[in-house]
């Protein structure tokens, strides 16, 4: 009579281990860096918002509402074009003078040293 064997032996379930661990080792370090990736995306959405609230602005007094709208002379002057303003997480634009009709890039500083672009539109 012969016995039959069932189930895996130690040197399959030991390679299995090792593959798996070769595997994990190499793919670890493509989702450790997200946060950094994050936080850029975060920053650029703010400052397309705020390109946006810009070009709205701009939008809304050319109409001839000037209660809706608000005067830009400065790149830091558009916070408030944002409903609720800059979030509090340590957004600010820098300081740049925009020409009444002009446009100009501003730049949006986020936190964790990350930075973005949008154009902002002076409005006299």
């Amino acid at each position: 009579m012969s016995k039959q064997q069932a189930g895996f032996t130690l040197i399959e379930l030991v390679m299995v281990i090792v593959i798996l661990g070769i595997l994990g080792a190499t793919a670890i370090p493509k989702f450790v860096d997200l946060s950094d990736e994050a936080q850029q995306a975060t920053t650029a959405g703010v400052a397309g918002a705020l390109g946006s609230g810009s070009a709205i602005n701009v939008a809304v007094r050319s109409l001839g509402n000037t209660a809706d709208s608000v005067a830009v002379a400065n790149c830091d002057d558009l916070d408030v074009t944002l409903d609720g303003g800059l979030p509090s997480a340590g957004y600010t634009i820098t300081s740049l003078a925009i020409a009444p009709g002009g446009t100009s890039t501003c730049t949006l500083a986020g936190p964790t040293s990350t930075s973005a672009t949008f154009t902002g539109h002076g409005i006299s």
